[in-house]
């Protein structure tokens, strides 16, 4: 079902010319309505957009957080570090990202705790939070794990998409066993809890996970995890465990089962589905829709209670650079070319936050959602997790 989904949209896409489509993500038409709500909310984003793969100049990203205010976004996860940076790197990405922040103290602040969020919010400041894809930015010191957390990461995955002193991840997967979690991985678990770190496990390997979760309900009971943006592979009736070949079309492996979701929630976690079509494995060639992003986040919500759903664009803000970022980084994006392939078939857009939730929202009232059902979507839901873990 899934490939013959892909093939179609593809092939509409490259009919179209949508090969070549915008950098920019569509704005979609929203009620009045739907515009002041999300404006009154308290709207917390996740993407991943670090310096010199995601924006290179300052404006960019200026432009970009300057549309999210103008629509009511309050704030964002922002990544600072994927792949294998070191700490040196994850300092000088953070000091690039403050030096633009500091340029705006009218509009934009960083938050380290929950409160600073809410505050942020009151103040009508767009508040950006830290968080990490990558264990390596610790250069293998645990005692760096309080380091970072004074600097403010908030959230840290264990693995990226490749292999780890920690595991394996989700791509790494593909290549080989799967022989999840470290004992030195048991160990980061236990100094990020200590420091007040929440575990996200979005890109990990299926094995890895289940022993992440495994290992926090033994050791740390009550401590949540989450998967901070990742599609549900059940919605498409795929699995992510498939070995991928070089003529697959559709692949799964970036998304995940329910068996995982059901176990997040019963942790008091939280599964938010990714809004970036690329990063769904090209099940979205071109724009993603907001009745799309309905269907994923209906999907979660059917499965393991409105409690337990929150959202996540992964905006990378310009595919161009993502293409040469992944393309300069082939350990952690060694997916036999399926990635490049998507982008360049014509998944090379995005639901930017600012352009896609009013109409996203619009979208949940019609399906029956109440106002209390989608204020914990949009930031609840994250937030209690955060009061627990930070």
């Amino acid at each position: 079902m899934l490939k013959k989904l892909s093939v179609s949209l593809i092939s509409i896409a490259l009919a179209s010319g949508a090969a070549y489509a915008s950098q920019e993500s569509k704005s979609w038409d929203a009620s009045k309505k739907a515009q002041a709500f999300v404006k009154d909310a308290l709207v917390m984003d996740m993407f991943a957009s670090p310096y010199g793969a995601g924006w290179t100049e300052d404006k960019q990203m200026e432009d970009y957080i300057q549309r999210a205010i103008d629509t009511g976004i309050s704030g964002v996860s922002a990544t600072l570090a994927a792949t294998y940076y070191t700490f040196e790197q994850f300092e000088a990405e953070r000091n690039k990202w403050q030096s633009v922040i500091n340029k705006h103290p009218d509009t934009m602040t960083v938050g380290y705790t929950v409160e600073d969020i809410k505050q942020a919010k009151e103040n009508g400041k767009y508040v950006f939070i830290w968080n990490s894809q990558t264990p390596t930015i610790l250069n293998g010191d645990l005692n760096k794990v309080a380091t970072v957390k004074a600097m403010g990461v908030n959230t840290m995955q264990l693995v990226y998409n490749g292999r780890y002193r920690t595991g394996l991840g989700v791509i790494e997967a593909l290549h080989y066993t799967d022989i999840g979690l470290s004992d030195w991985g048991r160990s980061l678990i236990d100094e990020m809890v200590k420091n007040g770190i929440l575990v996200d496990m979005s890109h990990t390997s299926y094995q890895t996970t289940m022993d992440i979760m495994s290992y926090m309900e033994e050791k740390h009971p009550g401590v949540p995890a989450v998967f901070s943006h990742s599609g549900p592979a059940g919605l498409y009736e795929c699995s992510p465990k498939e070995k991928i070949k070089k003529d697959a079309l559709a692949p799964c492996y970036r998304l995940i089962t329910d068996e995982q979701a059901i176990r997040v929630a019963k942790m008091g976690g939280v599964v938010s589905p990714t809004f970036t079509e690329w990063m769904l494995d090209g099940i979205f060639p071109d724009d993603i829709t907001p009745e799309q992003g309905a269907d994923m986040l209906e999907y979660y919500i059917k499965l393991v209670g409105i409690d337990h759903v929150g959202i996540a664009t992964d905006d990378m803000f310009s595919t161009a650079l993502v293409k040469t970022f992944a393309k300069n980084s082939p350990q952690s994006y060694n997916d036999f070319g399926y990635m490049i392939d998507a982008f360049d078939r014509g998944a090379d857009s995005g639901a930017e936050l600012a352009k896609f939730l009013p109409a996203l929202t619009d979208e949940l009232w019609k399906r029956g959602y109440s106002n209390d059902d989608i204020l914990k979507m949009y930031s609840g839901n994250l937030m209690r997790v955060w009061e627990q873990t930070w």
